[in-house]
Protein backbone atom coordinates (compact mmCIF):
# COMPACT_ATOMS: atom_id res chain seq x y z
CA UNK A 1 0.00 0.00 0.00
CA UNK A 2 2.76 2.47 0.90
CA UNK A 3 4.49 1.86 -2.44
CA UNK A 4 1.26 2.60 -4.35
CA UNK A 5 0.86 5.83 -2.38
CA UNK A 6 4.43 6.77 -3.33
CA UNK A 7 3.60 6.37 -7.04
CA UNK A 8 0.42 8.44 -6.64
CA UNK A 9 2.49 11.15 -4.96
CA UNK A 10 4.98 11.01 -7.84
CA UNK A 11 2.31 11.62 -10.49
CA UNK A 12 0.89 14.56 -8.53
CA UNK A 13 4.38 16.03 -8.06
CA UNK A 14 4.83 16.09 -11.84
CA UNK A 15 1.71 18.24 -12.24
CA UNK A 16 2.89 20.36 -9.29
CA UNK A 17 6.18 21.12 -11.07
CA UNK A 18 4.33 22.02 -14.28
CA UNK A 19 2.00 24.34 -12.35
CA UNK A 20 4.98 26.04 -10.71
CA UNK A 21 6.66 26.59 -14.07
CA UNK A 22 3.50 28.14 -15.51
CA UNK A 23 2.87 30.36 -12.48
CA UNK A 24 6.47 31.63 -12.36
CA UNK A 25 6.63 32.72 -16.00
CA UNK A 26 7.58 36.43 -15.93
CA UNK A 27 6.34 36.56 -12.35
CA UNK A 28 7.73 37.46 -8.91
CA UNK A 29 8.83 34.30 -7.10
CA UNK A 30 8.21 35.16 -3.44
CA UNK A 31 4.55 36.28 -3.76
CA UNK A 32 3.79 33.10 -5.73
CA UNK A 33 5.33 31.04 -2.95
CA UNK A 34 3.39 32.98 -0.31
CA UNK A 35 0.08 32.36 -2.09
CA UNK A 36 0.96 28.69 -2.41
CA UNK A 37 1.28 28.46 1.38
CA UNK A 38 -1.95 30.44 1.87
CA UNK A 39 -4.02 28.18 -0.39
CA UNK A 40 -2.44 25.04 1.09
CA UNK A 41 -3.32 26.26 4.58
CA UNK A 42 -6.90 26.89 3.51
CA UNK A 43 -7.18 23.36 2.11
CA UNK A 44 -6.27 21.79 5.45
CA UNK A 45 -7.83 24.36 7.79
CA UNK A 46 -11.16 22.45 8.18
CA UNK A 47 -9.34 19.41 9.56
CA UNK A 48 -7.14 21.48 11.86
CA UNK A 49 -10.13 23.46 13.16
CA UNK A 50 -12.05 20.23 13.74
CA UNK A 51 -9.24 18.99 15.97
CA UNK A 52 -8.88 22.32 17.82
CA UNK A 53 -12.60 22.71 18.48
CA UNK A 54 -12.93 19.07 19.47
CA UNK A 55 -15.82 18.01 17.21
CA UNK A 56 -14.02 14.83 16.24
CA UNK A 57 -15.84 14.50 12.91
CA UNK A 58 -12.71 13.01 11.33
CA UNK A 59 -11.55 11.07 14.38
CA UNK A 60 -10.17 7.65 13.50
CA UNK A 61 -9.96 8.44 9.77
CA UNK A 62 -7.07 9.39 7.50
CA UNK A 63 -8.19 13.01 7.90
CA UNK A 64 -7.76 13.00 11.67
CA UNK A 65 -5.45 15.92 12.50
CA UNK A 66 -4.92 14.98 16.15
CA UNK A 67 -1.13 15.06 16.75
CA UNK A 68 -0.75 11.43 17.74
CA UNK A 69 -3.62 9.80 15.83
CA UNK A 70 -2.72 6.13 15.46
CA UNK A 71 0.47 6.55 17.49
CA UNK A 72 1.46 6.14 21.09
CA UNK A 73 1.96 9.60 22.59
CA UNK A 74 5.72 9.76 23.15
CA UNK A 75 6.07 13.54 23.14
CA UNK A 76 4.19 16.59 24.41
CA UNK A 77 2.01 18.82 22.25
CA UNK A 78 4.48 21.72 22.34
CA UNK A 79 7.31 19.44 21.29
CA UNK A 80 5.13 18.08 18.46
CA UNK A 81 4.60 21.61 17.16
CA UNK A 82 8.33 22.31 17.42
CA UNK A 83 9.04 19.26 15.26
CA UNK A 84 6.60 20.55 12.64
CA UNK A 85 8.10 24.07 12.77
CA UNK A 86 11.53 22.63 12.02
CA UNK A 87 10.05 20.77 9.05
CA UNK A 88 8.49 24.04 7.85
CA UNK A 89 11.88 25.78 7.92
CA UNK A 90 13.56 22.95 6.02
CA UNK A 91 10.87 22.66 3.33
CA UNK A 92 10.51 26.41 2.86
CA UNK A 93 14.28 26.80 2.38
CA UNK A 94 14.22 24.08 -0.25
CA UNK A 95 11.22 25.65 -1.99
CA UNK A 96 12.76 29.13 -2.17
CA UNK A 97 15.88 27.85 -3.90
CA UNK A 98 13.84 25.48 -6.08
CA UNK A 99 11.33 28.12 -7.21
CA UNK A 100 14.06 30.55 -8.30
CA UNK A 101 15.91 27.78 -10.14
CA UNK A 102 12.79 26.52 -11.91
CA UNK A 103 11.89 30.03 -13.05
CA UNK A 104 15.17 30.42 -14.95
CA UNK A 105 15.74 26.87 -16.21
CA UNK A 106 13.83 24.48 -18.51
CA UNK A 107 11.62 22.08 -16.57
CA UNK A 108 13.12 19.24 -18.61
CA UNK A 109 16.45 19.99 -16.91
CA UNK A 110 15.19 20.72 -13.40
CA UNK A 111 13.08 17.55 -13.25
CA UNK A 112 15.93 15.10 -13.83
CA UNK A 113 18.18 16.96 -11.36
CA UNK A 114 15.51 16.61 -8.67
CA UNK A 115 15.11 12.98 -9.65
CA UNK A 116 18.59 12.26 -8.29
CA UNK A 117 17.68 13.61 -4.82
CA UNK A 118 16.84 10.09 -3.54
CA UNK A 119 20.46 9.02 -3.94
CA UNK A 120 21.33 11.43 -1.12
CA UNK A 121 18.34 10.17 0.85
CA UNK A 122 19.56 6.62 0.31
CA UNK A 123 22.93 7.34 1.86
CA UNK A 124 21.26 9.04 4.80
CA UNK A 125 18.73 6.23 5.23
CA UNK A 126 21.50 3.65 5.33
CA UNK A 127 23.54 5.64 7.86
CA UNK A 128 20.67 6.82 10.09
CA UNK A 129 17.87 4.25 9.82
CA UNK A 130 19.92 1.18 8.91
CA UNK A 131 17.96 0.57 5.69
CA UNK A 132 19.48 -1.81 3.15
CA UNK A 133 18.73 -2.20 -0.54
CA UNK A 134 18.78 -5.43 -2.53
CA UNK A 135 20.57 -5.84 -5.85
CA UNK A 136 17.47 -4.88 -7.85
CA UNK A 137 17.04 -1.63 -5.94
CA UNK A 138 20.74 -0.84 -6.23
CA UNK A 139 20.47 -1.30 -10.00
CA UNK A 140 17.76 1.38 -10.04
CA UNK A 141 20.04 3.74 -8.11
CA UNK A 142 22.88 3.21 -10.60
CA UNK A 143 20.58 4.08 -13.51
CA UNK A 144 19.56 7.30 -11.72
CA UNK A 145 23.19 8.35 -11.23
CA UNK A 146 24.04 7.64 -14.87
CA UNK A 147 21.06 9.72 -16.00
CA UNK A 148 22.36 12.75 -14.06
CA UNK A 149 25.76 12.47 -15.74
CA UNK A 150 24.14 12.31 -19.16
CA UNK A 151 21.87 15.24 -18.36
CA UNK A 152 24.88 17.40 -17.49
CA UNK A 153 26.23 16.72 -20.98
CA UNK A 154 23.00 17.23 -22.92
CA UNK A 155 22.22 20.52 -21.12
CA UNK A 156 25.29 22.13 -22.69
CA UNK A 157 23.33 22.39 -25.93
CA UNK A 158 21.12 24.92 -24.17
CA UNK A 159 24.10 26.89 -22.83
CA UNK A 160 23.52 25.60 -19.31
CA UNK A 161 26.80 24.93 -17.50
CA UNK A 162 26.22 22.52 -14.62
CA UNK A 163 29.36 23.71 -12.83
CA UNK A 164 29.05 27.48 -13.14
CA UNK A 165 25.38 28.24 -13.75
CA UNK A 166 23.88 30.02 -10.71
CA UNK A 167 20.40 28.59 -11.23
CA UNK A 168 21.74 25.05 -11.47
CA UNK A 169 23.35 25.68 -8.09
CA UNK A 170 19.99 26.88 -6.74
CA UNK A 171 18.32 23.66 -7.88
CA UNK A 172 21.18 21.60 -6.47
CA UNK A 173 20.92 23.32 -3.07
CA UNK A 174 17.15 22.77 -3.16
CA UNK A 175 17.73 19.07 -3.83
CA UNK A 176 20.20 18.70 -0.95
CA UNK A 177 17.86 20.44 1.51
CA UNK A 178 15.00 18.33 0.11
CA UNK A 179 16.98 15.18 0.89
CA UNK A 180 17.44 16.38 4.47
CA UNK A 181 13.68 17.00 4.58
CA UNK A 182 12.98 13.44 3.46
CA UNK A 183 15.12 11.95 6.21
CA UNK A 184 13.55 14.25 8.78
CA UNK A 185 10.07 13.24 7.57
CA UNK A 186 10.83 9.57 8.22
CA UNK A 187 11.87 10.50 11.77
CA UNK A 188 8.83 12.61 12.72
CA UNK A 189 6.30 10.33 11.02
CA UNK A 190 7.11 7.63 13.57
CA UNK A 191 5.55 9.88 16.21
CA UNK A 192 3.03 12.19 14.56
CA UNK A 193 -0.05 11.78 12.37
CA UNK A 194 0.18 12.76 8.65
CA UNK A 195 -2.71 15.26 8.77
CA UNK A 196 -1.31 17.02 11.85
CA UNK A 197 2.10 17.41 10.20
CA UNK A 198 0.76 18.56 6.84
CA UNK A 199 -1.88 20.94 8.18
CA UNK A 200 0.35 22.71 10.66
CA UNK A 201 3.51 22.84 8.55
CA UNK A 202 1.56 24.64 5.83
CA UNK A 203 0.33 27.13 8.41
CA UNK A 204 3.81 27.77 9.80
CA UNK A 205 5.18 28.16 6.28
CA UNK A 206 2.52 30.77 5.54
CA UNK A 207 3.53 32.77 8.61
CA UNK A 208 7.22 32.52 7.72
CA UNK A 209 6.62 33.55 4.11
CA UNK A 210 4.54 36.54 5.22
CA UNK A 211 7.53 37.74 7.24
CA UNK A 212 9.90 37.15 4.29
CA UNK A 213 7.58 39.07 1.96
CA UNK A 214 7.24 41.98 4.39
CA UNK A 215 11.01 42.29 4.85
CA UNK A 216 12.57 41.26 1.54
CA UNK A 217 10.04 41.73 -1.27
CA UNK A 218 7.34 44.30 -0.50
CA UNK A 219 9.65 47.27 0.26
CA UNK A 220 11.56 46.65 -3.02
CA UNK A 221 8.72 45.33 -5.19
CA UNK A 222 8.92 48.20 -7.71
CA UNK A 223 12.56 47.42 -8.43
CA UNK A 224 12.07 43.71 -9.07
CA UNK A 225 9.95 41.50 -11.29
CA UNK A 226 6.30 42.56 -10.83
CA UNK A 227 3.73 40.12 -9.52
CA UNK A 228 0.67 39.17 -11.56
CA UNK A 229 -2.10 36.71 -10.83
CA UNK A 230 -2.08 33.32 -12.53
CA UNK A 231 -4.67 30.57 -12.21
CA UNK A 232 -1.75 28.15 -12.08
CA UNK A 233 -1.03 29.40 -8.53
CA UNK A 234 -3.95 27.62 -6.79
CA UNK A 235 -3.13 24.53 -8.86
CA UNK A 236 0.32 24.51 -7.23
CA UNK A 237 -1.30 24.24 -3.81
CA UNK A 238 -3.82 21.64 -4.92
CA UNK A 239 -1.24 19.31 -6.43
CA UNK A 240 1.40 19.67 -3.69
CA UNK A 241 -1.20 19.17 -0.95
CA UNK A 242 -2.46 15.94 -2.50
CA UNK A 243 1.09 14.77 -3.28
CA UNK A 244 2.34 15.43 0.25
CA UNK A 245 -0.69 13.78 1.83
CA UNK A 246 -0.02 10.59 -0.16
CA UNK A 247 3.68 10.82 0.70
CA UNK A 248 3.26 11.35 4.45
CA UNK A 249 0.62 8.63 4.63
CA UNK A 250 3.06 6.25 2.93
CA UNK A 251 5.80 7.12 5.44
CA UNK A 252 3.31 6.62 8.25
CA UNK A 253 3.25 2.89 7.44
CA UNK A 254 5.60 0.98 9.71
CA UNK A 255 7.07 -1.15 6.92
CA UNK A 256 7.76 1.79 4.57
CA UNK A 257 11.34 2.61 3.50
CA UNK A 258 12.20 6.28 3.02
CA UNK A 259 14.95 5.36 0.53
CA UNK A 260 12.40 3.61 -1.71
CA UNK A 261 9.60 6.16 -1.23
CA UNK A 262 11.95 9.01 -2.09
CA UNK A 263 13.17 7.26 -5.23
CA UNK A 264 9.67 6.45 -6.44
CA UNK A 265 8.49 10.03 -5.87
CA UNK A 266 11.16 11.33 -8.22
CA UNK A 267 9.54 9.44 -11.09
CA UNK A 268 7.43 12.61 -11.19
CA UNK A 269 10.00 13.70 -13.75
CA UNK A 270 8.05 11.66 -16.32
CA UNK A 271 4.96 13.84 -15.91
CA UNK A 272 6.92 17.10 -15.76
CA UNK A 273 8.90 16.09 -18.87
CA UNK A 274 5.72 15.46 -20.84
CA UNK A 275 4.38 18.84 -19.69
CA UNK A 276 7.65 20.46 -20.77
CA UNK A 277 7.17 19.04 -24.26
CA UNK A 278 3.43 19.64 -24.70
CA UNK A 279 2.89 22.86 -22.75
CA UNK A 280 6.20 24.73 -22.62
CA UNK A 281 7.55 23.57 -26.03
CA UNK A 282 11.07 23.03 -24.68
CA UNK A 283 13.94 21.96 -26.93
CA UNK A 284 16.78 19.43 -27.09
CA UNK A 285 14.30 16.68 -26.31
CA UNK A 286 16.03 13.70 -27.89
CA UNK A 287 18.99 13.72 -25.50
CA UNK A 288 16.75 14.50 -22.51
CA UNK A 289 14.41 11.67 -23.49
CA UNK A 290 17.32 9.24 -23.11
CA UNK A 291 17.99 10.63 -19.62
CA UNK A 292 14.31 10.19 -18.83
CA UNK A 293 14.34 6.61 -20.13
CA UNK A 294 17.21 5.72 -17.80
CA UNK A 295 15.32 7.15 -14.83
CA UNK A 296 12.20 5.20 -15.84
CA UNK A 297 14.20 1.97 -16.07
CA UNK A 298 15.64 2.74 -12.65
CA UNK A 299 12.14 3.18 -11.21
CA UNK A 300 11.09 -0.17 -12.65
CA UNK A 301 14.00 -1.90 -10.91
CA UNK A 302 13.12 -0.10 -7.67
CA UNK A 303 9.49 -1.19 -7.95
CA UNK A 304 10.17 -4.88 -8.53
CA UNK A 305 12.95 -4.88 -5.94
CA UNK A 306 10.45 -3.62 -3.37
CA UNK A 307 7.68 -6.17 -4.01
Amino acid sequence: MWLLLAFVSAALLGFYDASKKAALKDNAVLPVLLLNTVFSTLIFSPFILDSLIGHGWFSGTMLDSAPFAGHQENTGLLHAHMLVMIKSCIVLSSWIFGYFGLKHLPITIVGPINATRPVMVLVGAMLIFGERLNWCQWTGVVFAVISLFMLSRSSRKESVDFVHDKWIMFVAVSAVIGAVSGLYDKYIMTELSPMFVQGWYNFYQMVMMAVVIAILWYPHRKKSTPFHWSWAIPLISLFISAADFSYLTALNRQDSMISVVSLVRRSSVIVSFICGVLIFKEKNLRAKALDLLLILIGMIFIYFGSK
